[in-house]
């Protein structure tokens, strides 16, 4: 019965691993990117992501520009350290187009 049940959990947990998707959101400022010119800065949150520790100021990443796209996301990279970490830190990167 109890090998039943922990043969159970196991398969519910992987299946939540393997329906999760990493989030990604993006934010347009003026008319949005006008060229290609790329910065890009990680994010540091610790505690699941509910504490900010450094987060990018998406501002002046874009140097003054008046038409730029932030793009804010949670890539392969960052998801393995969350993993490896417990979800203890779990970074995050932003990028801004101008």
């Amino acid at each position: 019965m109890i090998k039943k049940s922990m043969k159970l959990l196991f398969v519910l947990f992987a299946s939540s691993m393997l329906l999760t998707s990493c989030y990604s959101y993006t934010t347009v400022v003026g008319s949005g990117a006008q060229g290609n010119d790329e910065t890009s800065k990680w994010n540091h949150y610790v505690i699941a992501g509910l504490v900010p520790v450094g987060v990018s100021d998406a501002k002046s990443m874009a140097g003054g520009a008046a038409n730029y796209t932030v793009h804010t996301r949670h890539s392969f990279l960052n998801g393995l350290i969350a993993a490896i970490t417990g979800g203890i830190y779990t970074p995050t990167k932003t990028t801004v187009t101008k």
